[in-house]
């Protein structure tokens, strides 16, 4: 058996460490950059939504309708935000599932779990409601809204907001 010197030993350890490093960090962008297969599955299975409940007649009753009629209200109410930051944080928040509720966070453990496309708490949803939109933080339009708000107010716009919020 041949003898390991401290050195040797160090410079082995470092290479596992290195490429125990670059695998986690391989691992976690793929994971990142692609969705679960479970989210791409509920986004999916969301029921449609129709144009009465968001007050939208004639919109297109999918993300892409939604986000574009929450800009069109933001830019009235002067809250500032682009159809980017509001897509990158939804597909963070409920990958674009206007159903999608958090049962397992802190704010569910205290009975008010997380809603919507943005994943607003009721609270929330409420002290930053934005008026002409539905009183219902389950709407797609309503929910991204508030939450627009929210954001302009905390972090000077949606655009701002890189992770949860």
């Amino acid at each position: 058996m041949t003898a390991i010197t401290a050195a040797s030993r160090f410079a082995r350890l470092r290479n596992l460490a290195v490429t125990g490093l670059v695998t986690t960090g391989v691992a976690a962008a793929a994971l990142t950059l692609t969705p679960a297969a479970h989210a791409a599955e509920a986004h999916k299975a969301a029921p449609a939504i129709s144009s009465k409940a968001t007050g939208s007649a004639g919109a297109s009753n999918n993300l892409d309708g939604w986000i574009k009629q929450s800009l069109a209200i933001m830019k009235a109410k002067g809250i500032p935000g682009t159809y980017e930051g509001l897509h990158r944080n939804i597909m963070r928040e409920s990958s674009g599932n206007p159903n999608a509720q958090n049962n397992y966070d802190v704010n569910a453990k205290n009975g008010v779990p997380s809603k919507g496309l943005l994943q607003v708490i009721d609270p929330t949803f409420k002290a930053f409601h934005v008026a002409g939109t539905a009183n219902s933080s389950t709407d797609p339009v309503a929910n991204i809204t508030a939450a627009a708000n929210y954001a302009a107010h905390r972090y000077g716009s949606i655009d701002n907001v890189n992770s949860a919020y």
